[in-house]
């Protein structure tokens, strides 16, 4: 972060309350049944919709990892991730929840690496035993629609708040599969800015946590310095407009925040005054942003990780 620039506020930010340990203390009991994890991420912040507590507590078994809203990320960073995780020796698929891209892989997938284990118990006299899988991630990454899809229903439970689905659940995939779902679970706190920043932009985080504006100004500051092209094409300003405002003699914060402010004006947020309404401006970006308007944009790259 530039010097010159403020830093995001301090936020005390509790994310562990008592449901969330309760919850962890049934999944990690829950695991002792279960054959193969899948862990869904954003394909857009893979890393920081990671819950870092998952590889300790699923240990040695088998893991999936689900690249879900794939269909907002940029397609070639897609595929570096999905290499990023092969090159760990993790299994990694593609999905779209609302339109069922990738279900029908990520459930081959399921069946190809329990394939082994599935003939042994066969061997064993055990015929007949489904596969039980279990779904794990963050409020917010698309797993109430990741689960009607791959299951064919629509009632899990699909809400817009975080943390929506709260009851435990066993549900039926295929002949050959089920799925125990569980409750989103965060970490109990943030040891980077970044990580909190990238959440906020995707919608994980709920808005009373940080100031949207506070949001929506970072958010622009990424835009400007990674993806100027589709900003400018969206809100109808030019990349001279951009590289001028940017060299003015002040603080980089307050380039970005003028760039910010002719966005709304671009987009009609004008109140009494002439003045522009930040907050109808912030709630334009994170809302476009969020739902792709804005274009196909990834957060986080796989490269030097």
């Amino acid at each position: 972060m530039n010097n010159n620039e403020e830093k995001l506020p301090k936020v005390n930010i509790n994310w562990y309350p008592g449901h969330m340990a309760k919850t962890r203390r049934q999944i990690e009991e829950d695991l002792k049944i279960i054959d193969v994890v899948i862990e869904l991420l954003d394909a857009r912040i893979p890393i920081s919709s990671q819950n870092p507590n998952i590889a300790n507590i699923i240990k040695k078994k088998k893991k999936i990892v689900v690249l879900n809203k794939c269909d907002l990320a940029d397609e070639k960073q897609n595929q570096l991730w999905i290499q990023y995780f092969e090159k760990k020796g993790i299994i990694a698929v593609l999905t779209d929840s609302n339109s069922g891209k990738g279900i029908d892989q990520c459930i081959r997938k399921i069946e190809s690496m329990m394939n082994t284990d599935m003939q042994l118990q066969a061997s064993k006299g055990r015929t007949g035993r489904k596969i039980r899988a279990m779904i794990l991630g963050i409020p917010n990454v698309g797993k109430s629609s990741f689960i009607n899809r791959i299951s064919k229903r629509t009632t899990a439970g699909v809400g817009n708040k975080p943390g929506v689905t709260k009851q435990k659940q066993w549900i039926r995939i295929n002949d050959k599969i089920e799925l125990l779902d569980t409750p989103g679970v965060l970490w109990p706190k943030f040891e980077s800015e970044e990580v909190a920043l990238n959440l906020a932009f995707t919608g994980t985080i709920k808005e009373d946590i940080l100031e949207r504006v506070d949001i929506a100004y970072y958010l622009t500051k990424f835009l400007i310095e990674n993806n100027r092209t589709l900003l400018c094409e969206r809100y109808k300003i030019t990349e001279e407009f951009i590289t001028k405002k940017m060299s003015q003699q002040q603080l980089e914060n307050e380039n970005i925040y003028e760039i910010m402010l002719e966005i709304g004006k671009k987009r009609g947020c004008i109140i009494s005054g002439g003045n522009i309404d930040e907050e109808k401006t912030a709630r334009i970006l994170l809302d476009e942003f969020k739902n792709g308007v804005i274009g196909k944009i990834t957060i986080e790259s796989p490269i030097n990780r």
